[in-house]
């Protein structure tokens, strides 16, 4: 699939599951897209997650919420908006695909127009022994990623 399939299929994704935002890519989708210039992968996982589980090199990191915290971070538009331009191709990074699902909801209401789920996320499902790593996931792919 080229480059403009990966993102129509995207929006066919989110057509298809009725997404407030424009859609959701695979992490090999978010991978290719990311690796042309295509779009921006920002991570939203916490600052310890990004640090210590590992990162996708280049991927910014925009909280949706600190460590420790029982809600998001009620700046996070504002602050995603202050780094990228509301028609800006984003695609959301988190652990599992969840909280990237919910922030881009937040972003989508907030005028972000080209804003994209990454499914499953950087570490995926939990297995049936309560471990990710083995179910889906951009490491799980075998996608190029950095710690520390």
């Amino acid at each position: 699939m080229d480059r403009h399939g990966w993102l129509e299929a995207a929006m066919a994704r989110g057509r298809a599951e009725n997404l407030e935002y424009a859609g959701a890519v695979t992490p090999v989708e978010a991978h290719a897209l990311f690796d042309e210039g295509l779009a921006t992968i920002v991570d939203v996982r916490t600052r310890p997650e990004w640090e210590f589980v590992g990162h996708v090199e280049g991927a910014p990191l925009v909280e949706w919420r600190a460590y420790g915290a029982s809600a998001p971070d009620p700046a996070f538009v504002e602050r995603l908006a202050a780094r990228f331009p509301r028609d800006a191709t984003i695609l959301l990074l988190c652990r599992s695909g969840v909280r990237s699902h919910h922030a881009a909801q937040a972003a989508a209401r907030a005028g972000f127009t080209r804003v994209f789920n990454v499914l499953e996320g950087f570490e995926g499902e939990m297995d049936a022994q309560g471990r990710r790593g083995n179910l889906g996931g951009w490491r799980r792919a075998g996608l190029p990623w950095a710690q520390g």
